[in-house]
């Protein structure tokens, strides 16, 4: 008996220390992990057998000596070449650890030391659990060790932590019974006390878990501590595309996306401008199933600031006249241009530029004298483009061949799923705006979460959009953006992945610049973002915005056309026809044919059934009336946004209002007593980086306390789903 509850004691140990091995896969570029949880496996065994020093430790080198000749030594074992490469390994590593260069181990001997520690780790648990019978402390450690990782690693230890407590919980009470056990010398009562004692640490340990599961958990009551730590020590990276935590921010290499990001509200740049812009910086054009790679490097032009001669789209495209100014602090650190839509020349520069243009990607990289520099401040005139709805929808004729070879590419990874997908969105549109507006909307709803926090990253032989798609359903910019790229160019249309920055947060709204009044904006590393290019014939590059509770800053008009901008099928629904009713069959009349011998069983059938539905249609409609009311934000929202969509009257536009008032109440902000909508509106868009709501606000007081018979504007349904949506997502 004391045998078997040592076993079970020493094999929860090890799976405690398992938990210190899972993340290796993820925390560092070790390969074939499982060698090492046998290694452990095979020390444990035989500590826990007693086996003598003198065996066990021959045992023990020999299986360390066979991992590291299977893994690192292509040599035959114990050959003269074996042991050459062997001395070499260990003199190299020598010459290391004398002159404290740490980063120069080979893999080798950190595999070596690895499986040393494995060693040792091994007996100093068997002295814990079996000798001293003591394991409170490295559980501890194990809890401080998940916890640790799961806050500054991409590791997610909520399973871990599950896990552990079990692990932690039954090895404990097994201590404990053992010592019991150990301290009666009467066997009878020893299996007695065994199954007295097991049964209820058994229920009390599932009872804890099943309650730890199904209970409510509070939300976080401090704020995250990495951003802080990271900006303090300067640790975190700016999206190197490594898929571990990064710091947000513009980075250069994208080649492997995906892992969580901490926030980085660090300023980089102040832009005055007359309305909120997306800052372009780049795109790329290969997707490699992991991330994106720029391979249109060449042609590279020289092109003088104040006559950049660059558009992105073509002059039949109406634009707005209009200038800016851009003052970027300390922080910024990239030797590119960012600029608007239509930006034409760049002025009162401290410094003579020179902008090399990339004219496939749009990239202007800015030097002088040859060397990479960061301009600090300057001008810039732009004309903000405003896209036909009806030309986009009419956009026809074929892509040039230059377009088709280079963004309709895409990589073996991307599955056929992923392209049935895309085909199933796309196939009720006959034009490709509106079927780059159906892939860009299917994101905002289908499942799909917004977050930085919980992304993960994809195994070797995942694609990257399938994973986003499919499996987690959970990223931030650059998935929602590369899965519209990849969709697009599944169905033939050519899109482009871009980068750059978004409008950033409205600090005053009154700057005076170039004897205008225009609104400065601030522009931190978070607002780092990146959206989707798609090539139309004759018109040009069109910005689109896939990502959840983003708004596209583009301007799209209606044209000579009214249109409400939704998307337009290309053929009606098929009418769908109506059941056969006489092949389903009338159940009395089935009944009646089946004969008269079952009518007694029939009728007590029949009375049982009437009793359950007594229960039953109660239960529905409870349970209906349940959903209705938890999920009532949602399908009122609907309700308001299509009565408003399809008629802008005061009446549809107050009700929609004061709906609004309360989703934003209860999800977002709550409104303070006394505080009035105008601050509370001001509140609201700071927190959503827009002003659509002191503009929605500023109507409601129009129609409710100037007593306006009629709606001063247009386009308030656009603002309010904006809100809704940010507000509900």
């Amino acid at each position: 008996m004391k045998k078997l509850l040592l076993s079970l004691i020493y094999i929860g140990g090890f799976f405690l220390l398992l938990e210190w091995l899972w993340p290796l896969g993820i925390l560092t570029n070790t390969q074939n992990t499982g060698v090492f949880y046998l290694y452990a496996a095979f020390c444990f065994f035989l500590a826990f057998m007693q086996v003598r020093w003198y065996i066990a430790v021959p045992l023990k080198l020999l299986g360390l000596i066979f991992i590291l000749d299977g893994l690192f030594i292509p040599e035959r074992i114990f050959s003269s070449g074996w042991w050459s490469i062997l001395y070499e390994q260990l003199m190299f590593n020598a010459e290391a650890v004398w002159a404290q260069e740490w980063r120069d181990f080979t893999a080798f001997f950190r595999s070596l030391l690895f499986l040393v520690l494995l060693w040792l780790v091994s007996y100093l648990l068997h002295y814990w659990l079996v000798i001293a019978r003591r394991a409170l402390f490295f559980i501890i450690l194990t809890f401080v060790y998940i916890t640790v990782i799961d806050t500054f690693t991409p590791y997610e230890a909520q399973g871990a932590i599950i896990r552990t407590f079990v692990l932690a919980a039954f090895v404990l009470g097994l201590l404990q019974l053992e010592k019991e056990v150990s301290d009666d010398d009467r066997k009878e009562i020893k299996w007695k006390t065994a199954i007295l004692a097991l049964a209820p640490l058994v229920g009390a340990v599932l009872l804890a878990v099943a309650a730890g599961t199904a209970l409510p958990k509070f939300s976080p009551q401090w704020p995250d501590p990495v951003p802080y730590l990271e900006n303090v020590t300067g640790g975190a990276g700016t999206g190197d595309g490594e898929g571990g935590v990064q710091k947000v921010g513009y980075g250069e290499n994208d080649s492997r996306l995906g892992g969580a990001f901490v926030q980085d509200d660090t300023l980089v740049f102040q832009a005055i401008v007359e309305d909120r812009q997306y800052w372009r910086a780049e795109s790329k054009d290969q997707y490699t199933g992991k991330g994106w790679e720029d391979t249109l490097e060449e042609p590279v032009t020289g092109r003088d600031p104040g006559d950049i001669g660059y558009s992105l789209f073509e002059e039949t495209v109406e634009t707005d006249p209009s200038q800016g100014f851009i003052d970027f602090t300390e922080e910024a650190d990239f030797d590119k241009l960012l600029y608007p839509y239509g930006m034409t020349t760049i002025g009162n520069l401290e410094n003579p530029l020179e902008i090399d243009l990339h004219t496939q990607t749009g990239e202007m990289e800015t030097r002088s004298g040859g060397d990479s520099v960061q301009p600090a401040s300057y001008t810039f005139d732009y004309g903000a483009p405003a896209f036909d709805l009806r030309q986009l929808r009419e956009a026809g004729g074929e892509d040039p061949a230059s377009v088709r070879e280079k963004y309709l590419q895409l990589p073996s990874s991307v599955t056929e799923r992923t392209k049935e997908l895309a085909s199933e969105v796309v196939s009720e549109y006959g034009n490709r705006y509106d079927k780059a507006k159906a892939v860009e909307s299917y994101f905002s709803s289908n499942g799909f979460e917004y977050s930085t926090t919980d992304v993960e990253v994809p195994e070797a032989e995942e694609d990257y959009v399938d994973q986003f798609v499919f499996e987690t359903k959970k990223g931030y910019c650059d998935n929602y953006s590369t899965s519209m790229v990849v969709m697009l160019r599944a169905e033939g249309i050519p899109a482009r992945w871009v980068k750059g920055f978004t409008g950033g947060e409205i600090k005053e709204t009154d700057a005076e610049l170039f004897g205008e009044n225009l609104n400065a904006y601030d522009i931190t590393s978070a607002n780092a973002h990146s959206w989707v290019e798609v090539y139309f014939p004759d018109i040009g590059w069109v910005p689109f915005e896939p990502t959840q509770g983003f708004t596209n800053n583009a301007d799209f008009t209606s044209g000579t056309d009214t249109d409400s901008g939704e998307p337009e099928r290309s053929e009606e629904s098929p009418e769908v026809e109506a059941p056969d009713q006489q092949q389903e069959g009338n159940p009395q009349q089935i009944g009646e044919e089946e004969g008269t011998e079952d009518s007694a069983e029939n009728g007590r059938g029949e009375g049982f059934l009437r009793n359950l539905l007594w229960w039953i249609v109660p239960a529905v409609i409870l349970v209906l009336s349940a959903v209705l009311y938890v999920t009532r934000l949602r399908w009122l929202s609907w309700y308001h946004g299509r009565r408003l969509a399809k008629n802008e009257t005061p009446d549809s536009f107050q009700a929609a209002y004061r709906h609004l008032l309360v989703v934003l109440d209860k999800k977002v902000q709550k409104r303070g007593e006394g505080e009035t909508l105008r601050a509370y509106a001001k509140s609201i868009d700071r927190r959503f980086e827009t002003v659509d709501m002191q503009h929605l606000t500023t109507q409601y007081e129009r129609l409710v306390y100037r007593k306006e018979e009629r709606l001063q504007r247009t386009g308030l349904s656009e603002l309010w789903e904006n809100l809704i949506k940010k507000a509900l997502s």
